[in-house]
């Protein structure tokens, strides 16, 4: 698969965040995903802005996916490590948060990514899937794998998720 573009430009938008943090409030991590998941509640901004594709949800674990595109590009050519690391950040924390009742939240307290190997337009679609590995009252310790359509490794991490009561609304 090779991209060409010719006009090089892109334009979004999204929806108010704060819409989100009330659905956590009032609902569960895994009904919330689920409905993003079936398009009955948008996408957060940051799945916008790096035109993220697909959510898949089940308990304790979720999965994203994107089509590399030149916008996502370091100055060397291939995917930035940032984008990566949202993918697997995405996909560890909100398996974190498909466990979760109404009114907990999170928020990531470290990322530990390992890049194994280069991405770019030419990979095709990547498919990042995360998982908790263990969860107490307080922290949450989840991991993320992200491949290609081989189903070859191309980054993997983990990451610390701090539980916490959300505040109403």
């Amino acid at each position: 698969m090779t991209q060409t573009q010719t006009e090089r430009s892109r334009t979004f938008s999204w929806t108010d965040p704060k819409e989100h943090a009330k659905l956590f409030v009032e609902r569960s991590g895994l009904d919330v995903l689920r409905a993003m998941a079936a398009g009955e509640v948008p996408p957060p901004p940051i799945f916008q802005l790096i035109d993220g594709n697909r959510l898949q949800v089940e308990p304790g674990s979720v999965t994203v996916t994107l089509d590399p595109q030149e916008f996502h590009y370091n100055p060397i050519g291939t995917v930035h490590g940032g984008i990566i690391s949202t993918l697997l950040d995405t996909a560890a924390a909100c398996s974190v948060q498909s466990t979760l009742a109404a009114g907990i939240g999170y928020t990531s307290m470290d990322l530990n990514v390992k890049f194994l190997r280069p991405v770019t337009v030419d990979t095709g679609l990547i498919t990042c899937t995360g998982a908790v590995l263990q969860q107490g009252r307080r922290t949450a310790l989840a991991e993320a794998r992200l491949t290609d359509a081989r189903n070859r490794l191309l980054a993997h991490a983990t990451s610390t998720c701090l539980l916490f009561d959300l505040p109403t609304p």
